[in-house]
């Protein structure tokens, strides 16, 4: 470390570190500071998890592939900032601080948790394992914390929406990422058909040997989708439907649920070429999210009550999503789906939206946002 950083971790800890209880006076400049850092941590934690997700369709798991060692970089930096915030009080109430406590303490306790099961089970590549779940329920509840805070406490200007809209970003692709398996597969399966599989040899050997069979089309189909085909557009359609309704109102822009739709699907074809580009496995793209915000956009322009709105735009979200999925499978590439679940999909929907309504979730827990 070279002096001039030296004296500035110095200068912070002499400035910054001592205990204090969560909602003490915070100076605007260290707020910007901290959650920056924030979206530092989950940057990295994004780029690494997207990584491994095609690190997974190419080679047996190593606890120590690089995607691990980025998204480890990621964890270290976001548990480092929630004992910052538990020991010193700075930058949280004390609903944003249990929340970042709660989430962060679910996530490690996951960690040896997923590490014994891939001891025990050996590769489990599917995204929808119990040890996975507590991973995502970990990530999602710290994003809640940070998300308070930075409502509650980060100061007026430029960086506030965008930091916001940053932030629903990552919840929505944590919502999302047990999705990419069937996005990920779809495409391993095409790779198999057309005698060029992206998965190394080993990798499909102990997949087939997991479930007593050859290495043949219907082991690469069980590898590859195990899932049952409704899970993927009931999934994608009602939890991220639900978190671009919550971030519009927090965000308070009149098109937000697009921009963060449409930031994550920007998101996903900028990683498209790298991967490509370094020879790992492809997955299609859910360019069908974007028709989702616009719905949910849509559905807030208040031209009708809030149960009505949440009705008519739970039936946009299914109508939309369910059609973008079939636009997708005829003109390119997308997972297999289970029409008839779009009728669950509907009613589960509407009924956690008019949920959300009458519990007045989104409301903002402090000041009001600076609207772009």
């Amino acid at each position: 470390m070279n002096t001039g950083v030296s004296k500035r971790v110095a200068r912070f800890r002499d400035q910054y570190w001592e205990r204090g209880e969560p909602g003490r006076e915070t100076p605007p400049a260290l707020v910007s500071a901290v959650y920056r850092l924030w979206l530092a941590g989950l940057l990295l934690k994004l780029i690494g998890s997207s990584w491994d997700v095609a690190w997974h369709f190419k080679w047996l798991r190593d606890e120590l592939a690089p995607p691990h060692l980025i998204n480890t970089v990621g964890t270290v930096i976001v548990v480092g900032l929630t004992l910052f915030h538990t020991y010193t009080g700075y930058g949280v109430d004390k609903h944003a601080l249990w929340f970042m406590q709660a989430g962060t303490g679910i996530f490690l306790i996951a960690l040896p948790i997923d590490l014994i099961n891939h001891r025990i089970n050996g590769l489990d590549i599917t995204s929808w394992s119990g040890s996975h779940a507590l991973l995502y329920l970990g990530t999602a509840i710290m994003l809640v914390g940070a998300i308070r805070g930075w409502i509650t406490l980060y100061p007026h200007g430029r960086w506030r929406w965008f930091g916001l809209a940053a932030l629903w970003f990552f919840f929505l692709e944590n919502v999302w990422f047990p999705n990419q398996h069937q996005e990920y597969g779809v495409l391993e399966i095409a790779s198999w058909d057309r005698g060029d599989p992206y998965a190394e040899p080993i990798l499909l050997q102990f997949a087939a040997d997991q479930i007593g069979r050859p290495v043949d089309r219907e082991s690469i189909v069980q590898f590859s989708l195990p899932i049952p085909d409704w899970v993927y557009p009931v999934w994608g359609l009602v939890p991220a439907a639900l978190v671009l309704v919550v971030a519009r109102r927090t965000l308070g822009a009149r098109w937000s649920a697009t921009a963060v739709a449409g930031g994550y699907v920007a998101y996903r074809c900028l990683i498209w070429p790298l991967l490509a580009g370094a020879d790992f496995p492809l997955s299609t793209v859910p360019l069908f999210l974007l028709l989702i915000g616009l719905a949910v956009d849509a559905a807030h322009l208040g031209r009708v009550p809030a149960p009505v709105a949440a009705v008519l735009g739970s039936a946009a979200v299914t109508g939309l999503g369910y059609g973008g999925i079939w636009a997708q499978q005829a003109v390119d590439a997308a997972p297999p789906i289970s029409y008839p679940s779009a009728a669950a999909t509907f009613v589960v929907l509407a009924v956690l939206w008019v949920a959300a309504d009458r519990a007045k979730v989104g409301q903002s827990p402090g000041r009001p946002l600076v609207t772009a």
